[in-house]
């Protein structure tokens, strides 16, 4: 079992069609309203020249969004921010569209969509559009995406004594993947951690790696958990539930098969 030294969430930004901010997302969480009825069209990267803006698939588009507010929350440049993507799926409408592509016709296979195709589009799009020299990862860890995210970002944090902006997202799949890496709508998330105490009231975060038998991990309770159910990304909701709490709260994560994260929010 080891055990981080602590750090600080400064800001905080969450995304998805029926709660397009963090406000409207802690207000359902906590059950002081109920969730919005209207679904909201994607997000629009501001931060991209208009060509690129249009090009944007939607995992580039979530994941800028939620970043950019995690950052304006904090009080954060994001060019100055090392940064960590985390996404279980990528963006998998391009990757059924390149196979099927592939198999059918593949001399007309899109350079655009190939170029989105990658894993850390969305980071590279992010240090284009901030201008960020910052390093960043990029990572997936199937179904443990979202906890080992955390702990990346928590780490280098730490590592560096340097505030981090993790970023989190997935998004609908298509076609025959559907199948076997299923998601549904659109969700990302973002945080950012710090070290050192901010002159605003924030929530402390200490993590815990220890091994277990068999990862038993939190679930989500909230009126929210049905938005994002069934999304690939629906594991991080109980951290969320955790933030908008302002009590002491505790939480677990999964890491892997034999490995979780125990999660304190002070």
């Amino acid at each position: 079992m080891t055990q981080l030294p602590p750090v600080h969430v400064e800001g905080v930004a969450f995304w998805t069609a029926q709660l397009p901010d963090w406000q409207t997302a802690r207000a359902v969480i906590r059950g002081e309203s109920l969730p919005p009825q209207a679904r909201i069209a994607r997000p629009t990267p501001a931060l991209l020249a208009p060509t690129e803006r249009r090009r944007a698939p939607d995992t580039v588009a979530v994941a800028l969004e939620v970043g950019m507010r995690a950052c304006e929350a904090a009080g954060q440049d994001p060019a100055m921010l090392a940064a960590v993507f985390a996404s279980t799926h990528g963006d998998l409408a391009i990757s059924d569209y390149l196979c099927a592509t592939l198999a059918a016709t593949p001399a007309l296979i899109s350079p655009t969509r190939f170029h989105n195709s990658v894993h850390n589009a969305a980071a590279g799009y992010w240090s284009i559009g901030t201008k960020a020299h910052a390093p960043y990862t990029a990572l997936s860890a199937s179904v443990h995406t979202f906890g080992n995210g955390l702990l990346e970002a928590a780490t280098q944090a730490l590592s560096a004594g340097q505030p981090v902006l993790y970023v989190a997202f997935d998004a609908e799949a298509r076609g025959a993947l559907a199948s076997m890496a299923p998601s549904r709508g659109l969700l990302g998330v973002a945080v950012v951690l710090g070290v050192e105490t901010p002159a605003k009231p924030s929530r402390r975060l200490t993590l815990t790696v220890a091994p277990c038998d068999t990862p038993r991990p939190t679930s989500a309770r909230s009126p929210a958990a049905s938005l994002v159910a069934h999304n690939a990304l629906a594991p991080c909701l109980p951290f969320f539930e955790a933030l908008a709490d302002p009590s002491p709260r505790a939480l677990v994560l999964t890491l892997g098969e034999q490995l979780e994260l125990q999660v304190g929010l002070q």
